[in-house]
């Protein structure tokens, strides 16, 4: 049977065919839709875990008791799964574990282009590269039985462009298999000793896998003009192949370790290399360094997405690509959806021009025109550690112009540590929760706030009041953040005071609980076109000649536009009345 799949629904399904048990991750665009996929096999037990690192962890533990395992994450959840991910390439594994990690190149919904495959070699494990869904599926399966003969983790690394595409997938039975027997083995006791002698273990396991990628299938050369050869992998073959169809090809199944004597062997038939790779010059540095001549990166350059056009121009003499937005296309910046909660919470922080430390989600939104009331975000947690650091740097003062803001997902992810220490080293400040009941920037998935499982099913939900009191924080003060007035005396309060504070916005996600639904307009005998209400930055709203415009077609009826009007333009429309 064929179907039509996803490259992340592929890499579930390949799990599923190959006896995947357990399954824990946290969502993170390009991977999510992969545990979301895993979900719905009711063989494998599937879970959302509050980090990638417990994750990696759960994942582990399974894989030592003896079940297939793997845990699935974006290029960056692979920092926070470091510390379990380097020390499993030590102690080696039961039952195969694979970790699937997704690179984004371009940075469609990232903080940086970080490569997965430096990440690997750095704890030497073995990664592979597919380049269609069907790779996916197949490599996944091969993934596991990598692991399990060189008692390895195993990383399946994927990029945006492989994750999100939809090729055709032949699909399979489920092989049962049996746990494999635990047995009790000082390997997976990592303490100094022993971890010296599983340190040895790991070189050779390496050179072992180097010199197998020489004869593994998924490394193959296609033969065709010999005048160019060139290297790649992953999405960047899909290219390769569209740019420069008469070109021989040497195409690299698994990223790491490399098959040396193989890729010599190929530099030999071709008269000029070329190494095609997203995102770093990790092949072309290790092949340099074979002693081999090759370029690549000096055309392509390190930064953003390959394409085909882009790989014409610079290798084939293409004619150079223009722009992909043409001019009479204005560009279209993201935006904070019609009647999100978040508006109402960064209009009130940047009217009060509080210093704003941002965590990664739907909030860091806040930092674009007209709201700009962002001014940092770094990673999952920094908000609250950052604010933190001012205050230590520059006085108690400059706290109460200070506010760390941060979703309720990535409060259970990371920032829970973060607050403890700032409670624990008597910190002035307040940390703002947007609670929006949801993890809302990767595709709404339930997390251990909202008191839903992965299947929607009841779940024990975290009280974040009781929590942060529990702390041992005094003042903790729950508002909407569409009552601008309360919002903006809360905020006005708690930054004023001599001690640690929580505020906690809460209002659910509007693509979850749906607004009213009767949409406003403008009353253009009442406006005075001030612009207020252009300050919240709705989409819905558009500057017009005398005033504004409401299109009903997004607005959903919050509301927050006529609280912000002096004048009582604004207003819902009447059932039966004109807009």
């Amino acid at each position: 049977m064929k179907q039509l799949m996803l490259g992340n629904e592929a890499i579930a399904r390949g799990a599923y065919e190959a006896g995947v048990r357990v399954s824990s991750a946290y969502p993170g665009t390009p991977s999510t839709e992969i545990n979301e996929n895993m979900s719905q096999y009711e063989e494998v037990y599937s879970e959302w875990a509050p980090n990638e690192k417990v994750a990696v962890e759960v994942a582990l533990g399974a894989s030592v008791a003896g079940a297939r395992a793997m845990s699935a994450m974006k290029h960056v959840g692979l920092n926070v799964a470091a510390d379990p991910y380097f020390t499993a390439s030590y102690t080696g594994v039961n039952a195969g574990l694979v970790l699937v990690v997704a690179d984004d190149p371009g940075m469609h919904s990232s903080q940086n282009e970080q490569d997965t495959r430096m990440l690997a070699a750095a704890a030497h494990t073995p990664v592979l590269d597919p380049s269609n869904s069907q790779e996916c599926k197949d490599y996944m399966k091969l993934a596991f039985e990598l692991s399990e003969e060189y008692d390895t983790p195993v990383i399946l690394r994927v990029t945006t462009r492989i994750a999100h595409a939809r090729t055709i997938v032949e699909l399979g039975e489920r092989v049962d298999l049996p746990l494999r027997e635990y047995k009790k083995e000082r390997k997976f006791v990592a303490m100094p000793a022993t971890a010296i002698m599983r340190h040895r273990y790991v070189e050779e396991r390496e050179k072992r896998l180097s010199e197998a990628a020489n004869t593994m299938d998924i490394n193959r050369v296609e033969w065709a003009d010999k005048e160019i050869g060139v290297i790649t992998s992953g999405a960047a073959y899909n290219y390769v192949k569209d740019a420069l169809p008469n070109a021989s090809v040497l195409k690299l199944g698994l990223a790491y370790p490399l098959p040396e004597a193989l890729i010599k062997d190929f530099a030999k038939e071709v008269k000029t290399l070329y190494v095609i790779e997203d995102m770093e010059p990790f092949y072309e540095n290790a092949i340099k360094a074979m002693g081999i001549p090759c370029s690549g990166k000096d055309k392509t350059g390190i930064q953003g997405e390959l394409f085909s056009r882009k790989i014409a121009a610079k290798f084939a003499g293409a004619p150079e690509p223009g722009p992909m937005q043409t001019p009479d296309i204005p560009i279209r910046p993201p935006v904070l959806c019609p009647g999100c909660p978040h508006r109402g919470l960064f209009y009130v922080l940047s009217k009060r021009k509080l210093t704003v430390c941002s965590d990664i989600g739907c909030y860091t939104l806040g930092a674009l025109p007209p709201l700009n009331a962002v001014d940092t975000c770094v990673c999952m947690g920094a908000s609250v550690s950052m604010a933190h650091g001012m205050e230590k740097a520059l006085g108690k003062e400059s706290a109460k112009k200070t506010v760390a803001v941060i979703g309720d997902s990535t409060f259970t992810h990371s920032g829970i540590t973060g607050l403890l220490n700032m409670v624990y080293n008597s910190s002035i400040g307040t940390l703002i929760i947007a609670d929006n009941d949801i993890t809302g920037m990767t595709g709404h998935q339930n997390n251990p706030t909202n008191g839903r499982d992965i299947h929607g099913n009841p779940a024990p939900k975290l009280d974040l009041e009781a929590f942060c009191k529990a702390m041992g924080i005094k003042h903790v003060v729950v508002v909407d953040p569409f009552d601008l007035k309360e919002l903006e005396r809360v905020v006005k309060e708690e930054t004023s005071r001599d001690e640690l504070s929580v505020i906690i916005s809460r209002r659910p996600c509007a693509l979850i609980v749906k607004q009213p639904g009767i949409p406003y307009f403008s009353d253009p005998e009442l406006c005075r076109d001030c612009g207020m209400c252009l300050k919240i930055g709705c989409p819905a709203i558009k500057k017009v000649e005398g005033g504004v415009f409401v299109d009903a077609t997004l607005c959903v009826g919050c509301g927050l536009c006529a609280k912000v009007c002096p004048f009582g333009a604004l207003g819902p429309v009447k059932k039966g009345e004109a807009i």
